[in-house]
């Protein structure tokens, strides 16, 4: 068992979401930063769609019933078992009644602690994961959550190929969107232009930004389609917001771009005030 001591600012058990059920009006969420996440699970000998926690700008602390393998992963923060520190991105033991401290991160947003065995919170439509947009999966974890643990059986591993740390201005991929002719002949060379300010208004449904207003051609909305995440919508104020996990189903902005899927896991670690710059590929 886990128990919370201190959640931190926001903190949710994750998966890789539920892929499939769009057509349902259910998003996939699932783990913002897909590439941590399956880092982690990976170190503790997890399959990579085991059940993780995953803290928003840290400062949480876990206690552990028993002693366990675990391993925290994403933005880099101080690491404590113990009250002794301890490093990222590999296995770590902690003893039975043991305490893992997480920090905040100096760089990024998202860190995950993958533990031996997964987290075994109750499943809906086949995933363990928070949904902060639809409400579906496990609340948002509190002071006084307990999460039961699974059983390991898999081998520890010292991961040869650990996520890149992120830069300090990231350049980020992005592809044609489905609706680029509803703006200016300009505006794809404007997205790319100059760099774009992540906004505190940013969250697990999507990161926005401030910068460069892309003009449209046409006047009027959409009727409402079908949205993936990394989406790059336009609403009226020419303010591009990137879909992130908890992304709705379908939307009527326009999407002048769509940001490369391997990418899109740094734009999740994007915190307010990053500048990112985007490149057309």
């Amino acid at each position: 068992m886990i128990e919370v001591v201190e959640p931190g600012p926001y903190a949710t058990v994750q998966d890789l979401g539920r892929p499939g059920y769009a057509h349902l009006g259910v998003p996939r969420s699932g783990a913002a930063d897909l590439r941590s996440a399956a880092l982690g699970n990976r170190l503790v000998g997890n399959p990579e769609s085991a059940a993780l926690v995953e803290l928003t700008f840290g400062g949480a602390v876990l206690r552990f019933s028993r002693g366990v393998w675990i391993a925290v992963t994403g933005a880099c923060c101080p690491v404590e078992v113990q009250g002794r520190e301890v490093g990222m991105s590999g296995p770590v033991w902690v003893p039975a009644n043991g305490e893992l401290r997480v920090g905040m991160p100096s760089t990024g947003l998202r860190t995950y602690v993958a533990v031996r065995g997964g987290i075994e919170a109750e499943r809906v439509l086949g995933s363990c994961s928070t949904d902060s947009l639809s409400g579906l999966g496990p609340r948002p974890l509190r002071r006084g959550t307990k999460l039961p643990l699974g059983k390991g059986c898999g081998t520890l591993s010292v991961d040869l190929a650990p996520v890149a740390p992120l830069q300090s201005q990231p350049v980020i991929g992005v592809l044609r969107g489905p609706r680029d002719d509803w703006f200016v002949p300009n505006a794809l060379h404007d997205l790319c232009a100059e760099p774009y300010e992540v906004s505190s208004d940013s969250n697990r449904v999507g990161a926005r930004l401030v910068g460069r207003r892309l003009a449209r051609s046409r006047q009027g909305e959409l009727p409402s389609e079908g949205m993936v995440a990394g989406a790059i919508q336009v609403p009226p104020n020419g303010q591009p917001i990137v879909f992130l996990a908890d992304h709705p189903p379908t939307g009527g902005y326009p999407v002048i771009g769509v940001v490369r899927s391997s990418d899109l896991p740094t734009v999740a670690q994007c915190r307010p005030g990053t500048r990112i710059r985007f490149r057309l590929t």
